[in-house]
């Protein structure tokens, strides 16, 4: 089945399967996080060599060199808070550092997969939405969070189960 999908005022038909689908990455749009920007730390984390940030290279439950043993953990806004705070000195990352890991030549997923490899990117789970620690400033019923199926940075109701990266330094 087939469903279409609005990003950026692009029409993109997206193939929904349980599969992780391949990374589709644009020649005409230059990068914006090319390998260059990161460093492989050799511990499971890198470096952002624009932010300074230091970033887990796999989303909360994933593990392995390549992010492929577990599976991904996904929590409420308030529970990815506690979560991030039990694991110091790592946080849960505000609305503009998470995003900047999107990828904008890129989706399926829309960061780069060599430093952040096998990041959630099923259009229709949840899991490919990840919580930032900003609140949405409107509805305090709401959190800001980066959909890396797309790039797209949005809001969603607190209540739901998301994924979470977690990062250190910064702020």
């Amino acid at each position: 089945m087939r469903r279409p999908l609005i990003v950026f005022g692009w029409l993109l038909c997206a193939a929904v399967s349980s599969a992780q689908a391949q990374q589709v990455c644009r020649n005409d749009i230059r990068p914006s996080a090319p390998d260059s920007r990161y460093r492989d730390n050799g511990d499971q984390t890198v470096t952002d060599l624009a932010t300074g940030l230091i970033w887990k290279r796999c989303a909360e439950g994933l593990s392995g060199t390549d992010c492929t043993i577990g599976t991904v953990s996904t929590f409420t806004w308030r529970h990815a808070l506690q979560h991030a705070a039990s694991n110091a000195p790592w946080r849960l990352p505000n609305k503009k550092e998470l995003a900047s890991l999107v990828e904008q030549s890129c989706y399926e997923p829309s960061i780069n997969s060599r430093f952040f490899p096998n990041t959630p990117s099923n259009l229709n789970t949840p899991s490919s939405w990840f919580w930032s620690s900003s609140p949405f400033a409107s509805n305090s019923d709401y959190a800001r969070q980066v959909n890396f199926y797309s790039g797209y940075v949005g809001f969603y109701y607190k209540d739901i189960q998301l994924s979470v990266r977690l990062v250190r330094g910064g702020q």
